[in-house]
């Protein structure tokens, strides 16, 4: 069995192949470079709606026929669901890894995103956007590093709120973000960080 997996090397994709890797999962990497609208064709569409990256084919989908699946939320339940990994089986600790998976979805990625483009993408300079969410980041990071204080990983042990949540802590530099400003995130991201799995899914696609 061999996932095919459609991405690009941003924060949103790495999430997904993290979880791949994590997982032991064959899969095949298929790049949609973004940069230049690859995510816009027709044939992109049919896989992921929304024309976003990441999205997955399993050929033995749950009913045996391939199922393709885009939202990186989705796809991260759905691989640990096929797995049996990385999300708690006790119904309180895996809704405590569900929160913080929406967390990081509602909130912290697209949060770092907008300081993504106003910090460095944006064609004008616009101080009360690069304002704005220079802000929401570091009260975002405040929020993960208090978290951290109490448990060695978002959902207390390892799981798929760690995957979602690394690939955009991985770029804090872009965020105005120092990381010893926040000693239980760098010692968590220094964790993460040196994981195999992890660190093969970040050079995907190559």
């Amino acid at each position: 069995m061999t996932i095919e997996l459609y991405t690009w090397s941003t924060p949103n994709g790495r999430k997904a192949s993290i979880a791949l890797e994590e997982m032991d999962l064959g899969y095949k990497a298929h790049p949609i470079n973004i940069t230049k609208d690859e995510q816009f064709d027709p044939d992109f569409l049919k896989i992921s709606p929304n024309n976003k990256i990441p999205a997955i084919v399993d050929p033995e989908g749950p009913d045996g026929a391939p199922f393709a699946l885009f939202e990186t939320g989705a796809i991260l339940i759905y691989l640990a669901e096929k797995t049996g990994r990385f999300l708690p089986q006790d119904a309180k600790t895996r809704h405590v890894c569900l929160q913080w998976l929406m967390w990081q979805m509602g909130g912290f990625g697209p949060m770092l995103g907008q300081a993504h483009h106003f910090r460095r993408f944006a064609p004008e300079q616009i101080p009360y956007a690069v304002e704005r969410y220079s802000k929401e980041s570091a009260r975002l990071y405040g929020v993960l590093d208090r978290r951290l204080a109490e448990a060695a990983y978002l959902a207390g042990d390892y799981s798929i709120a760690d995957m979602a949540t690394f690939p955009w802590a991985a770029r804090h530099e872009w965020q105005g973000i120092a990381l010893e400003d926040y000693p239980n995130v760098k010692r968590w991201y220094d964790e993460i960080a040196a994981r195999p799995g992890v660190a093969r899914g970040m050079a995907v696609p190559s």
